[in-house]
C-alpha cells in the first residue's frame, strides 16, 4: 500500500475538536428540530425586506461571481463613515478575517493575547498557523485591560484581541478603557478589535480611526442586520494593514447575493433602528425573567444575555436540559462563566417558550 501524504508538522499538532457543535448537528442526533433557536447569537428578528428583496432579485445573478472589490458595498460604508475606500475590506463574515488578519501578521511561533473564554475562532486561526495563545481570565465578568497589557508585554505578542461588546459576557469596555488598553500595548502589537455588536452597545465607544496603525476593527452583518448565513462582514483599518489581506484573502469568496444584501441591509437603517430597539426591550425582560426565577444575569450589551446558576455543574445541567427540551442554547466553556448558560434574545413568543421550560428545568436542577 502505498504511504498516506503527510500532514504538515502544524496541523498534524492540531487538536480535533471544533469551537462550536451546530444547532443542525444536534438535531440531527437528536432526530427532531429545536422549537426555539437562541444559541448562536443569530438574530431573531430577521433581515430587512428591502435586503430580501435585493437578494431575491440577484438570484437570477448568482451564476456569476460576487465583484471581487464589493465595491458598491465598500463605497457605501466609506461614505458613511467619511473614510476612503482603501481603509475598507470586505470578507466572508468576521470569522474569515479573523483568519485573514493571523496569516498576514503571525508567524509560526509567534503570541497572540486575548482572554480567557472569549471568541474560541480566533484561537483557532492563531493555532491553526503554528502560533500560540496567552490567555488572560477576566475580572468581574470582564476583559480585564490592565492584565491584557502586561500580558502583550510579557509574552511580546505580535497580536492582542478583543471583542468589545464581549462574547459571551456582553460586557463592555468604555472609550476611556479602550484608550488606555490601546496605548498600553507594546510597540509593534497590533489590536484586533471585534465589533460584532457594535450596533447593540452604548455611544460611549473608542472613535474611528483609520490612520491608526495599531488597529483593525472587524463588523459584521451577522448579528444587528440579521444576515449570518450570508457570511459578509468587513474589515476598518489604516491601508498598509489592510492591503496585504488582498494577497491572502478569497477574492470571490463573497457571493453577489450576500453582497447585494448587504448593500440593501446597511441602507435601512429604519429596519436596523427597530431591531435594536427589540433587543433592548428583550434583555430587560430576560434581567426580569432572571428575577422572576430566582437567578441572575449579567447585564449585556450584546444581542443575549448569559444567565448565572452559580456554578459549572449547574449550568451544564441546565442547558443540557433546555435542549433535551428543544431550547438551543450554548454556555461559556471556560471561569469564571462558565456558571452561565448564554441565551440570544429571542422574539416575545420565542421568549415566552424559554421561560416556561427554562423554570421547568431549573425546579429538577
Amino acid at each position: 500500500m502505498a504511504p498516506k501524504p503527510r500532514l504538515s508538522r502544524i496541523v498534524s499538532a492540531l487538536p480535533t475538536d471544533i469551537p462550536f457543535v451546530a444547532p443542525e448537528v444536534m438535531e440531527r442526533r437528536a432526530g427532531r428540530e429545536f422549537r426555539v433557536r437562541i444559541g448562536a447569537n443569530e438574530s431573531c428578528f430577521g433581515m430587512s425586506p428591502r435586503a430580501v428583496a435585493a437578494m431575491a432579485a440577484e438570484l437570477p445573478r448568482a451564476s456569476w461571481y460576487g465583484d471581487p472589490e464589493s465595491e458598491e458595498l465598500r463605497a457605501a460604508i466609506s461614505d458613511r463613515l467619511d473614510i476612503q475606500m482603501a481603509n475598507v475590506t470586505v470578507a466572508c463574515g468576521i470569522d474569515d478575517l479573523q483568519s485573514i488578519a493571523v496569516r498576514a501578521f503571525m508567524d509560526p511561533g509567534d503570541v497572540a493575547v486575548m482572554s480567557l473564554g472569549a471568541y474560541p475562532t480566533f484561537a483557532y486561526h492563531v493555532v491553526g498557523v503554528g502560533g500560540s495563545i496567552h490567555s488572560v481570565p477576566y475580572r468581574d465578568d470582564r476583559n480585564d485591560v490592565s492584565a491584557l497589557i502586561a500580558a502583550a508585554h510579557e509574552a511580546r505578542a505580535r497580536v492582542v484581541f478583543l471583542a468589545n461588546p464581549d462574547n459571551p459576557s456582553g460586557s463592555w469596555l468604555s472609550r476611556e478603557e479602550m484608550e488606555e488598553l490601546l496605548g498600553g500595548l507594546p510597540g509593534g502589537t497590533l489590536l484586533i478589535l471585534d465589533e460584532a455588536y457594535l450596533e447593540f452597545g452604548p455611544a460611549d465607544r473608542l472613535p474611528l480611526d483609520v490612520h491608526d496603525p495599531r488597529l483593525i476593527r472587524f463588523r459584521t452583518f451577522s448579528k444587528a442586520y440579521g444576515m449570518a448565513g450570508m457570511r459578509i462582514g468587513y474589515a476598518l483599518g489604516e491601508r498598509s494593514l489592510l492591503t496585504p489581506f488582498d494577497g491572502i484573502r478569497l477574492h470571490f469568496g463573497v457571493s453577489r447575493v450576500a453582497q447585494a444584501g448587504a448593500l440593501a441591509a446597511y441602507a435601512d437603517q429604519d429596519f436596523l433602528g427597530g431591531v435594536i430597539h427589540a433587543v433592548d426591550e428583550g434583555r430587560v425582560d430576560y434581567y426580569r425573567m432572571a428575577e422572576r426565577l430566582g437567578i441572575g444575569a449579567l447585564r449585556s450589551r450584546a444581542n443575549f444575555v448569559s444567565f448565572d446558576l452559580g456554578q459549572k455543574e449547574r449550568a451544564v445541567r441546565v442547558m443540557d436540559g433546555l435542549i433535551s427540551r428543544g431550547i438551543f442554547v450554548r454556555k461559556p466553556g471556560n471561569p469564571p462563566l462558565d456558571r452561565c448558560v448564554r441565551v440570544t434574545v429571542g422574539t416575545p413568543e420565542q421568549r415566552a417558550i424559554f421561560e416556561k421550560t427554562f423554570a421547568e428545568v431549573l425546579q429538577i436542577t
